[in-house]
C-alpha cells in the first residue's frame, strides 16, 4: 500500500474546494486534494443548459472572472468549462475518482486517511468540502426503481412526445416541467402542497409555469402524493382518494440529501434535522480538532436552502487564516437567498 504524507488534505473538488486549493497554493501550504468523482461533479449532473440563479461574479472563484458570451448568467456547461480553466490556470493537482474511505485520528492529533485506490495519506489537518446534495431524496414507494423513473433530469429530447409526470414543486422540478413542455412532451405535475411556492421559485420560472398550469397545458395535481409507480402510470393520493396518471417517464425531483459518511467516520458532531456539522464560524474548525468544514457541506441536508456557493467564499479565507496563523476578517457569516 502506497503511503503519502502532507500538511493538509482537502476532500471535495467543487467550487469552494477548488478555491481553497488555490488559496493554499498561494500561501505555499503543502496539501493533497481528493474527490470521489470529477471536479464540479454536482454541477455536472444538472440538465444540459441549466442556468445558475446567481450572477456570475458571485459564483466566480479565486479572483478569476467568470465571463459568458452573452454576459448572461452562466449555464452548466459554461461553469464546468470555467472550473476546468481555473484548475489548469493554477495547475491544481486533484486526485479525482479517488474516494476517501477511512479517517483515523492518531494519538498525536494527526490523521491517517485511506483511499479507494489502496493508498494511505497522513496529514496534520483535514478539510471536508464535500457539498450537501450528494444523492436524490427517495419517495420510498413501490416502483421507484423502475427504469423509466429518472431521479436526475436528462436531456429534454428524451421526453419528446411522451407522457411525463414531474413530482415536486421547487425550482428543479418546475424547470424540468417547462423544458419537457417545450420539447413537446405531455407534462403533468404532482405537488404535495395546494399551490406552487412562488417566493422560492426563480423569477423567470414562476410566471410561465403558472400560466401553463392555469391554461391546463400542463396538468397540475396539487395536494397529491405518489403512492406507487407502474410501467404505465403513477397512482396519486389526494386526501382519501386515489387516481392514476399515465406516465411514460417519471421525474421525482424532490430534492437532495447530503452523504454524512465522512463526517461520521471523522467523529464530527452533527445537529438538527439537517444533520449539519457543528463548527466555529471564525475558523471553520469542526467539533474534532484540526478538521475543518467548507462550502455547502456546512448546511447538511438543507430543507430551506441558505448556504450557496456565493456565501461560502468567506470559508476559504477563514480556513487559510486558521491554518497559517493569520488573522481573518471579522463579522458574522450571513446566509441568504442568492442574488436574482
Amino acid at each position: 500500500m502506497q503511503e503519502l504524507s502532507t500538511d493538509v488534505v482537502i476532500v471535495g473538488a467543487g467550487p469552494i474546494g477548488l478555491e481553497l486549493a488555490v488559496a493554499l497554493t498561494r500561501s505555499n501550504t503543502r496539501y493533497l486534494h481528493f474527490d470521489a468523482k470529477q471536479i464540479g461533479y454536482t454541477i455536472s449532473w444538472f440538465a444540459p443548459q441549466t442556468r445558475f440563479f446567481s450572477s456570475n461574479e458571485r459564483i466566480a472563484i479565486a479572483g478569476v472572472p467568470l465571463m459568458t458570451a452573452d454576459q448572461g448568467k452562466a449555464t452548466r456547461e459554461e461553469y464546468l468549462t470555467y472550473l476546468r480553466r481555473v484548475v489548469i490556470q493554477f495547475d491544481l493537482r486533484v486526485n479525482t475518482y479517488e474516494a476517501i474511505t477511512g479517517i483515523n485520528r492518531q494519538a498525536d492529533g494527526t490523521f491517517v486517511l485511506t483511499t479507494g485506490k489502496n493508498r494511505t495519506v497522513r496529514c496534520n489537518r483535514l478539510v471536508l468540502a464535500t457539498g450537501g446534495t450528494d444523492r436524490p431524496r427517495r419517495l420510498n414507494i413501490p416502483g421507484e426503481e423502475l427504469p423509466h423513473v429518472h431521479r436526475y433530469f436528462k436531456d429534454p429530447h428524451e421526453y419528446f412526445r411522451r407522457a411525463v409526470l414531474v413530482i415536486g414543486g421547487k425550482n428543479s422540478a418546475m424547470e424540468a416541467a417547462l423544458r419537457c413542455y417545450h420539447a413537446w412532451a405531455e407534462v403533468s405535475v404532482s405537488y404535495r402542497r395546494e399551490t406552487l411556492p412562488e417566493k422560492s421559485l426563480k423569477y423567470w420560472i414562476y410566471p410561465e409555469i403558472k400560466g401553463l398550469i392555469d391554461s391546463k397545458r400542463i396538468k397540475a395535481h396539487f395536494n397529491s402524493v405518489p403512492v406507487r409507480i407502474t410501467p404505465t402510470h403513477v397512482t396519486l393520493r389526494t386526501g382519501d382518494r386515489e387516481h392514476d396518471v399515465p406516465a411514460d417517464f417519471v421525474l421525482p425531483l424532490i430534492g437532495y440529501e447530503q452523504d454524512t459518511t465522512l463526517f461520521r467516520l471523522a467523529g464530527l458532531e452533527l445537529e438538527g434535522s439537517c444533520q449539519a456539522p457543528l463548527f466555529d464560524p471564525h475558523t471553520m474548525e469542526a467539533s474534532v480538532p484540526n478538521i475543518y468544514v467548507a462550502g455547502t457541506s456546512v448546511g447538511g441536508t438543507q430543507d430551506k436552502f441558505q448556504v450557496f456557493i456565493e456565501n461560502c467564499h468567506v470559508h476559504v479565507e477563514r480556513i487559510v487564516a486558521a491554518l497559517t496563523g493569520k488573522r481573518a476578517s471579522e463579522g458574522p457569516m450571513v446566509y441568504e437567498e442568492p442574488e436574482s
